[in-house]
């Protein structure tokens, strides 16, 4: 059983139930690590691209877990703001300087549910001429059908309001070491 102590209200916000435990996400983080380590080769010159803030923990963890050299950047794109659903605005506030063209490059993303900023993300950086373009994503809620899906995914997600693990509300509950719903 899985105790909230001192974490489960943050800003008003009271977490509802635990969705995935830390063990459960750290098992599939090392999962998916093999996973990837398995479709590149260090030829690829893999470039894993973590979108933040909601990645980072979850991009820290997994690129430990792929056992190939790879490079790190980030991206900061923006939908919520401080609400719990999706403006629909997909804004780039930080655009890496990074070459990507004939890089393999790995998008990490923390959750996709409606969709939004993947439309809108992987045609930008398909122009700039990547070897490959992959996505893994922790959360995907299935919400909708995109015209590409992640290619590795960590848990199918309910349709709820998802915090810890690096997501948040509001920026609070983004240090949790586990998945909940609020």
């Amino acid at each position: 059983m899985m105790t909230m102590t001192g974490t489960n209200q943050l800003g008003g916000r009271t977490i509802s139930r635990v969705v995935y435990s830390a063990e459960d996400v750290q098992r599939r983080v090392r999962e998916l690590g093999r996973e990837i380590t398995e479709a590149y080769t260090p030829e690829d010159r893999l470039l894993v691209l973590g979108l933040l803030k909601g990645s980072f923990l979850f991009m820290a963890d997994l690129v430990r877990e792929i056992d190939l050299p790879l490079h790190t950047d980030f991206m900061v794109v923006s939908s919520y703001g401080d609400d719990t659903v999706s403006s629909g605005d997909v804004r780039i506030l930080y655009d890496p300087a990074l070459s990507l063209k004939d890089r393999a490059v790995l998008i990490v993303e923390d959750v996709v549910d409606s969709g939004t900023t993947l439309r809108r993300l992987l045609p930008v950086l398909r122009a700039r001429e990547p070897k490959s373009l992959e996505v893994c994503t922790l959360l995907h809620k299935r919400l909708t059908t995109l015209d590409e899906e992640p290619r590795w995914v960590g848990f199918e997600a309910p349709d709820e309001f998802l915090v810890g693990y690096g997501l948040d509300h509001a920026e609070d509950f983004r240090h949790l070491p586990y998945i909940a719903s609020l």
